[in-house]
């Protein structure tokens, strides 16, 4: 099995692609771990500290090979209303993942906290997206990094 020890951000080099993976949020936090590509080939990732993979990253084999990193969709509860500022304090507050668009913010689907919504008055809607919540202040990638 091949194995996968560093992440490239971008494929400079035109490297043809090996393989690809869809991964949900959660999935591209990641250190070590056996995974699948879509097209089922087996591969382990063993990298040197946790890291966010984004989506359009690429998990380099030992042989030079690029798997390509896809944002899996996933169940998201969709968040509009008058008191969206309000809101995203709630969620910032409670160090919750949050994509943050225009007119709309995005959060993992959660039963309490769409119950607290509610009670602020917020508008839901579950819908089925890819998930790219906003990094961490520091840089860190993650919202619930306190590495400060």
């Amino acid at each position: 099995m091949q194995t996968a020890f560093k992440i490239i951000h971008h494929n400079d080099n035109n490297k043809e692609l090996f393989d690809e993976i869809s991964l949900s949020y959660e999935e591209r936090f990641i250190r070590r771990k056996k995974l699948t590509t879509n097209n089922g080939n087996e591969f382990l990732v063993n990298l040197e500290e946790t890291v966010s993979v984004n989506e359009n990253h690429f998990f380099e084999l030992e042989n030079g090979n690029l798997i390509k990193v896809i944002s899996k969709e996933e169940n998201l509860i969709e968040v509009t209303g008058d008191n969206l500022k309000q809101i995203i304090w709630h969620i910032g507050n409670r160090h919750l993942p949050c994509q943050i668009e225009e007119n709309r913010i995005l959060i993992q689907d959660d039963a309490v906290i769409l119950d607290m919504i509610l009670k602020l008055n917020g508008n839901v809607k579950k819908i089925i997206e890819k998930f790219k919540p906003e990094g961490g202040a520091y840089g860190m990638g993650r919202t619930h990094s306190h590495k400060h």
